[in-house]
C-alpha cells in the first residue's frame, strides 16, 4: 500500500469520523427536542437519525480494518469491509425507505398530533448540521463504496430535514397534518432506488462477478492476439474493494517459449496486457502459462 493511498484512506476516516459526530449530536438534539414538543414526526425523523449514525460508524470502523496491514490469514487484509460496510448500510437505507413509505401511507388516514413551533426548530438545526456532513464528505465521495454509502445516509437525513421543515410551515399555516405523511413518502421514492442500485453494486463484489467496464471477451481475445499464445481457459476477474480488481487465466503457448527463454517474457507482456490495455487497469493478475502437454492432461472443466 503506498504512501498516497494511507494518506487518502486517513483523510476518508476523518471525514466519516466528523460526519459521525455531527449526525450523533443533532440525533440527540432531535430526541430532545421530540421530549420537549411531543411531536411524532420529529421522534420519528430521530429514530431514522439513529440508523444513519450507526451506519455512519460502520463505515468509520470499516475505513479503519481498511487500513490493517496483509497477514499470512488475510492476504488482502482488511479491504473487504469497506464492501461489507456498504452492504449493511444500503440494506439499512433501504429498509428505513421502505419503512417511512409504509408510515406514510398510515399517516395519510390517521395523522399525528404534531406542535410545528419546534418541529420548525428542530428541523432547521438537523438540516444546518447535514449540510456541514454532506460538504465535508462530498469531494470524496466517489473514492470507494464505502464513503458513497456514507454520502447517502448523510443526504438521506438532509432530505428528512428538509421535509421536517415544510411540514412545519404547512401545517402552522395550514393546519394540514398529512402533509407531514406525503413528504416522507417523497422522500421514500428518493431513498429506495439510491439503495438498491448500491446494494446491487456491493452484492456483485461480494458474489465475485466480472468488475463493472471489464469485458472478458475482449479480454480473451487481446490475449490470444499475443504471439506465441495458442488458447486461454479458467478465466476469471472479481474486483477485492474499490480500485482493486484482480484477474487471473491459464495461458496455452507454445511448447518452443519453455526451451528458448521466451516464457517470462509471455508473462510480462500478459501482465502489461491487462494492466494497459482496457479501461479497466489490472494491477493485480495471476497467469499461469502452460504447454499443450499440460493442458491435455488436465480435467475437462476450464472456462
Amino acid at each position: 500500500m503506498s504512501h498516497d493511498h494511507d494518506h487518502a484512506s486517513n483523510g476518508n476516516t476523518t471525514r466519516l469520523a466528523i460526519a459521525f459526530g455531527i449526525t450523533a449530536t443533532i440525533l440527540i438534539a432531535e430526541v430532545v427536542g421530540a421530549l420537549l414538543t411531543g411531536s411524532l414526526a420529529l421522534l420519528v425523523d430521530a429514530a431514522h437519525m439513529l440508523t444513519d449514525a450507526g451506519g455512519l460508524l460502520m463505515a468509520l470502523i470499516a475505513a479503519r480494518l481498511a487500513l490493517s496491514a496483509p497477514t499470512s490469514r488475510r492476504t488482502w487484509g482488511f479491504r473487504r469491509a469497506e464492501v461489507l460496510s456498504a452492504t449493511a448500510q444500503a440494506a439499512i437505507l433501504l429498509a428505513v425507505g421502505l419503512y417511512a413509505f409504509i408510515e406514510g401511507v398510515q399517516r395519510l388516514f390517521s395523522p399525528p398530533e404534531v406542535s410545528a413551533g419546534g418541529l420548525l426548530v428542530f428541523g432547521i438545526i438537523g438540516l444546518v448540521g447535514n449540510i456541514v456532513a454532506i460538504a465535508i464528505l462530498n469531494s470524496r465521495r466517489s473514492a470507494n463504496l464505502n464513503l458513497r454509502a456514507a454520502f447517502l445516509e448523510v443526504l438521506n437525513d438532509a432530505l428528512g430535514s428538509v421535509a421536517v421543515i415544510i411540514s412545519a410551515i404547512v401545517i402552522a399555516t395550514t393546519g394540514w397534518t398529512q402533509v407531514d405523511a406525503i413528504a416522507a413518502m417523497i422522500i421514500s421514492a428518493l431513498i429506495i432506488p439510491r439503495a438498491v442500485i448500491l446494494l446491487r453494486e456491493t452484492a456483485n463484489i461480494l458474489l465475485e462477478s466480472t468488475p463493472k467496464g471489464l469485458d472478458l471477451d475482449a479480454v480473451r481475445n487481446h490475449i490470444l492476439g499475443l504471439p506465441h499464445v495458442l488458447s486461454v481457459h479458467d478465466l476469471h476477474a472479481s474486483q477485492i474493494a474499490t480500485g482493486l480488481p484482480t484477474l487471473s487465466a491459464h495461458v496455452v503457448v507454445d511448447d518452443s517459449c519453455f526451451y528458448d527463454g521466451h516464457a517470462p517474457k509471455m508473462l510480462t507482456d500478459l501482465q502489461a496486457c491487462v494492466a494497459e490495455h482496457f479501461d479497466v487497469s489490472v494491477e493485480h493478475s495471476t497467469f499461469q502459462i502452460e504447454g499443450v502437454g499440460h493442458t491435455e492432461s488436465e480435467a475437462s472443466t476450464h472456462a
